[in-house]
């Protein structure tokens, strides 16, 4: 026990020096899972040897735990109302990719294991099982990357849905034909071989698992539901999710020697659990809080862990081979998806890019890895490195496959380098007397403002006011031609139809606008207009919190509502090469200028004297109206 508790410490600081270097490899575009990875391989006995061989093995708990909570990401995605209106087109193509990919994976990785030191010596019937596993393995897809990938190019339409439901799909597919296949390799290894007693088995281990799932879904809504503290209910979920696992292995063990081996496939049992949560209680925005809030750790502790049961001389000998097998894989799910898109009737552009997107792969395909090499010691982490070197390949070329078919159908709402000016711009849509009170402020602090509308009557009501008042037919990159530009500052919609209004915010973040503010009707959209950086303004909630601040802030209160003696809030862009890289203690700008923040990459940074802006940087001040129009010409505009 000892040992133990000793060995586990020294992984936790391994794991927190994983994830830091998994932010590096971020910040230089790499996936952060190959960090972890690497940091695994450097800590483990191949390198410097900070943790022993047995370590993968020792810590064998943490794994468990780690995939658990990864089986129910996995089933917790599987949300069947918002695949419903694509199950067609999601239909075709999994069946057509499982159809395609996974004989042309499982003949080719037979082929292979001519070429794979650790498959020396196999009979037929052992290599059938290699190629059988590694085969529907090597399908497995990633729909935490696929996500993130989507939410960094802000994604959206048909394609998008689509590519996540299959994604989704595909992966809860995999997870039961790995436990058909471990049964069928199973018999294969033992030469039991294939009759009534095995298909018996076989219904036997897929039926107690479908029960355990559902089993474990009903513990966990009673957990979820009840009075708890929220750190008492994450805790309650990894302790379930390492009960799934050692409940397996309980299993295997009492049945073996027995009439029959039960081996009730514990990623199934979770995933299970996590699909009956999501759609069968009303406990799924909670579930998956609490999966948001314990995923990071537990990636940064599975991947890190398999870095250390990682053989670099085995790594070294697959390497051609996993090539090879990349290569096959991303042939074989090409195929596959361009013909389930045909089949379901699909457009051109779908059909063409819709097996580049799907080249992405980690958790789940890891995962099984590892419980192969824990059912099959015959195989051992010889079979799960020669895995783990496909995924890594897939894992780093995969986003990237992915962003660039989401860009070309389309979907991708990339923002465009801005076209930056000295002068401050800014299009209002929706013409009403609040728009036209904004304005007049917005012209005398020296903005430069344009006002549009959808609807004939409004633009004609207020004709005669003191700006041009544009009629547009629609809200298009076409329509709004001239008034929307990439030099534009900002954007205020207030349109009565929020599909005008999120158009609007889209096809402004398309052209790099910097500031988006929206006032929508329906405020159940909220979260999904402020997806794009738009400030969303609940006229409700804003009155309440601006007569908060009055009561706790009068001053700051009275700045915002220009009642304060000459003192005024502004936002300057820093452009004036000669600023950057200076201190603010640094500057020579008026003594009645004061820095309330500095916005640099969408990051709000607190200053102080020791704070160095750069240029791009947005910076608020607040002081008296000379004094901040001469710090603006010296910052920038």
């Amino acid at each position: 026990m000892q040992n133990l508790l000793f060995l586990t410490l020294s992984f936790f600081l391994v794991a927190i020096a994983a994830k830091k270097i998994g932010q590096w490899f971020s910040a230089v575009g790499l996936p952060y899972i190959t960090g972890y990875l690497l940091a695994g391989v450097v800590a483990g006995p191949f390198v410097l040897d900070l943790l022993p061989k047995s370590a993968a093995t020792d810590l064998r708990f943490i794994d468990e735990i780690s995939l658990s909570v990864i089986a129910l990401v996995a089933g917790s995605e599987l949300y069947l109302k918002e695949i419903r209106p694509r199950v067609r087109s999601i239909s075709w193509i999994v069946g057509l990719v499982i159809l395609v990919a996974l004989p042309l994976g499982a003949v080719a990785l037979f082929l292979l294991t001519n070429y794979i030191s650790f498959a020396a010596g196999m009979s037929t019937m052992e290599r059938v099982a290699v190629a059988l596993l590694g085969g529907t393995i090597l399908l497995a897809l990633s729909p935490p990357s696929t996500i993130a990938v989507i939410k960094e190019v802000k994604a959206k339409g048909d394609f998008t849905r689509t590519l996540l439901g299959v994604t989704v799909s595909m992966d809860v597919l995999i997870v039961i034909l790995f436990a058909v296949a471990v049964a069928i390799a199973s018999a294969l290894l033992t030469g039991i071989g294939f009759n009534l007693t095995f298909a018996f088995l076989l219904i036997a281990d897929l039926g107690l698992a479908v029960a355990a799932g559902i089993a474990s879904g009903y513990i966990l809504h009673a957990l979820l539901a009840a009075p708890y503290h929220r750190l008492v209910k994450i805790a309650g979920v990894l302790v379930l999710g390492y009960t799934i696992f050692a409940g397996s292995h309980y299993l295997t063990k009492l049945t073996t020697g027995a009439l029959f081996e039960l081996h009730a496939e514990p990623l199934l049992v979770a995933l299970i659990a996590g699909f009956y949560i999501t759609n069968f209680t009303d406990q799924r925005n909670l579930f998956e809080e609490l999966l948001h809030d314990v995923a990071p750790p537990i990636y940064v502790a599975f991947f890190t862990l398999t870095g250390v049961g990682l053989k670099l001389d085995i790594l070294t000998a697959t390497l051609p081979v996993a090539l090879a097998l990349f290569a096959i894989r991303f042939f074989g799910i090409n195929v596959g998806a361009f013909l389930g898109s045909r089949m379901a009737g699909e457009p051109t552009r779908f059909t063409r890019y819709a097996g580049l997107a799907l080249i992405t792969q980690a958790g789940i395909a890891l995962g099984l890895a590892r419980e192969v090499a824990v059912e099959f010691p015959a195989l051992g982490d010889a079979f799960a490195t020669m895995v783990i070197s496909v995924v890594v390949l897939n894992e780093i070329f995969g986003p990237l496959f992915l962003k660039e078919a989401l860009v070309r159908v389309g979907e991708a709402n990339l923002p465009t380098k801005r076209a930056t000016d000295r002068t401050r711009d800014v299009l209002i849509l929706g013409v009403e007397a609040q728009s036209l009170e904004l304005a007049r402020s917005l012209q005398r602090t020296g903005w430069q403002v344009m006002l549009a509308d959808t609807d004939r009557d409004h633009v004609a009501r207020f004709q005669e006011s003191d700006f041009a008042v544009h009629h547009i037919a629609a809200v298009s990159e076409s329509a709004l031609s001239g008034l929307l530009t990439n030099s534009t500052d900002a954007l205020v919609t207030l349109l009565e139809d929020d599909d005008a209004n999120q158009a609007a915010l889209i096809l402004a973040y398309r052209m790099g606008v910097g500031r988006l503010v929206v006032r929508p009707n329906d405020l159940s959209r909220q979260k999904e207009m402020g997806e794009f950086g738009a400030l969303v303004i609940d006229p409700t909630s804003a009155m309440v919190n601006l007569l908060e601040q009055t009561v706790r802030a009068p001053q700051s209160a009275a700045i915002l509502l220009h009642q304060d003696s000459g003192r005024e809030l502004v936002q300057v862009s820093v452009s004036n090469p000669d600023i950057a890289g200076q201190l603010l203690r640094d500057l020579r700008l008026p003594s009645d200028v004061l820095f309330l923040d500095v916005t640099r990459n969408g990051t709000v940074i607190l200053p102080n004297g020791y704070t160095r802006l750069e240029q791009g940087d947005e910076v608020t001040l607040v002081g008296r109206e000379p004094s901040l129009s001469d710090a603006t010409m010296k910052l920038g505009f």
